[in-house]
């Protein structure tokens, strides 16, 4: 079982952005400093939702600050940024880190960042395959040329190359994609990639696109032991208190003035109507999906998920508590009391 934080860098309310931030990054300290296996870090743009707005960028800081625990992007946003851009970037990351970033990527959503970045809504609708796979070819191949509907451009030299790590370790940075629809499943599976499964999504849920992934990467004539070897990773949140009662009162004090704050700043390119979560209902879903209470219970229910799901990485949300002080507590709890219940 590995157990890592998943980081937003969420602003609550009354909270400045640079608060946010040093909650972020005190946050990923503390997890190497507990044990945890790795953190993973959200990218977002204009909401304070999440005020990191280049998951690479702050992927790159950590690594610095850090020497064991693994570091990785959830997600990278491809249609927001050329697919060359990020693959060199992540052969940076890999290289100087001795191997130890992980690269998440993903389709977004229909924001107002496609309108900002250039890419347009057709980049978000239609164009994250082409995208995904300039990525996988610049990480894999020593000269790649774009020649594909979006991409297009004359052979150039892969510099720096990912396989160019020094010592042992892996030929390139792990790729992992972010799926939240049958679609999506089917295009990891092809690529024989892990998948990032959301918060928002029960074990059930989670077993069925385990096995639907499985079936489309048979269908891609994957060999068996790819899927043998690929780790999906889990998202979820963690809060650990002595009592349930009191873990779960933590985040519903909490969370719904950030969900409610950040999720209506998102804009939509192209003024299509969204359909919002009540805050404080999804808290307490979440609340009830995820390892939420005392240490036993939330093994307890790491565990329950690995046994229905098959997936045995996970990226908690460590900061709804929205206090640092707090947040470094919860981040300890997980490492020190959890973590070994599972061993």
């Amino acid at each position: 079982m590995r157990v890592g934080t998943f980081v937003l860098a969420a602003q609550f309310p009354g909270q400045g952005q640079g608060e946010a931030l040093h909650r972020a990054v005190r946050s990923a300290e503390v997890a190497e400093e507990s044990g945890l296996d790795s953190v993973w870090l959200a990218e977002h743009h204009f909401v304070p939702y999440g005020v990191c707005p280049s998951a690479t960028t702050l992927a790159a800081l950590l690594l610095g600050r850090t020497r064991r625990i693994r570091v990785g992007t959830a997600v990278s946003v491809l249609p927001n940024q050329h697919p060359v851009t990020l693959g060199e970037q992540a052969a940076l990351l890999h290289l100087t880190s001795g191997g130890r970033f992980s690269l998440g990527v993903g389709r977004g959503g229909p924001w107002v960042d496609l309108e900002v970045f250039g890419g347009g809504l057709d980049a978000y609708e239609k164009g994250f395959p082409e995208a995904l796979e300039l990525l996988l070819e610049w990480l894999d191949k020593p000269r790649v040329a774009g020649g594909g509907e979006r991409y297009g451009f004359r052979e150039v030299a892969v510099v720096p190359r990912a396989d160019e790590l020094l010592g042992d370790g892996p030929p390139g940075p792990e790729v992992i994609v972010a799926c939240t629809s049958p679609k999506s499943v089917k295009l990891a599976a092809e690529k024989g990639l892990p998948m990032l499964l959301g918060m928002h999504c029960g074990d059930e849920e989670k077993a069925d696109m385990v096995a639907l992934w499985r079936s489309a990467a048979r269908e891609a004539g994957q060999p068996a032991e790819v899927a043998e070897r690929v780790a999906h990773v889990s998202a979820g949140v963690a809060q650990i208190a002595d009592r349930p009662a009191d873990a779960v009162e933590t985040l519903v004090k909490t969370m719904p003035g950030w969900l409610r704050q950040g999720l209506d700043a998102h804009v939509t390119v192209d003024g299509r109507h969204r359909v919002m979560r009540d805050p404080v209902a999804y808290t307490e879903f979440l609340c009830g999906l995820h390892p939420v209470g005392p240490p036993r219970l939330a093994a307890d229910r790491l565990a329950a998920t690995a046994e229905r799901t098959g997936i045995t990485r996970f990226a908690l949300m460590v900061e709804g508590s929205g206090d640092l002080a707090a947040t470094e507590t919860n981040v300890q709890r997980l490492g020190t009391e959890v973590l070994p219940l599972l061993e």
